[in-house]
């Protein structure tokens, strides 16, 4: 396959540009600075794009079998709510533009529900990571109206971050709008075995503009 990866100097973008790259994929692996982009094989072309420029990412995203957005405006970014939505918003319409079908955006855990609640919006929720969360959240709600591309909204597990420390194990459980959790009642999945789950989607395409996730 050849896959464009968008974000692809990011925490996530980096384990997808892993797994992609070890299974033998090309990759157009996207960043505003390739020099971050941590590949050296000969199978990654390195582009550098501000996603806001929806034309350059349109040609830099043409041609590919799928685009992969692991896009981040950045956790501590004064402007993170309205930056993300208008970035992820023009993802979308690069992709639109490019002919490119298929697509898939790593959304947050935020988006899942539990009795019918988006995460989110729960009482718990952290705050220094709710207007990151609430975007991407608006953002799916736009996506979900899209009828043109072969769409999906990925959500991580709860517990997906540089913590969890299990690494690459190739186990793991799918799930569409609610959580999975574990026999001790905890969502985790590691990012290197995220980025199984969204190589696997794109050998097997196996969810067509629907939300899902994985855990443990």
């Amino acid at each position: 396959m050849k896959i464009a990866l968008i974000g692809a100097s990011g925490f996530v973008g980096k384990a997808i540009l892993n797994e992609l790259v070890n299974r033998g994929n090309e990759v157009i692996a996207i960043a505003r600075d390739t020099d971050k982009i941590e590949s050296s094989d000969e199978k990654v072309t390195k582009v550098a794009a501000d996603v806001l420029d929806t034309e350059k990412l349109a040609a830099a995203v043409s041609g590919a079998d799928a685009v992969v957005s692991a896009f981040n405006a950045g956790w501590t970014n004064p402007n993170l709510y309205n930056d993300t939505v208008k970035g992820a918003e023009a993802i979308q319409a690069a992709v639109k533009a490019s002919g490119v079908k298929r697509y898939i955006f790593i959304g947050g855990a935020g988006t899942l529900q539990i009795d019918g609640h988006q995460i989110v919006d729960g009482p718990n929720f952290p705050a220094e990571y709710k207007p990151g969360a609430t975007a991407v959240r608006d953002y799916f709600n736009t996506l979900k109206k899209e009828t043109e591309l072969d769409w999906l909204f990925f959500s991580p597990a709860i517990e997906m971050h540089h913590g969890i420390t299990t690494g690459r194990t190739g186990k793991y459980r799918l799930g569409k709008t609610s959580p999975v959790f574990n026999e001790a009642g905890r969502s985790i999945l590691s990012v290197e075995d995220l980025a199984i789950v969204i190589v696997d989607e794109l050998e097997n395409n196996a969810h067509h503009q629907e939300q899902f996730t994985a855990a443990y």
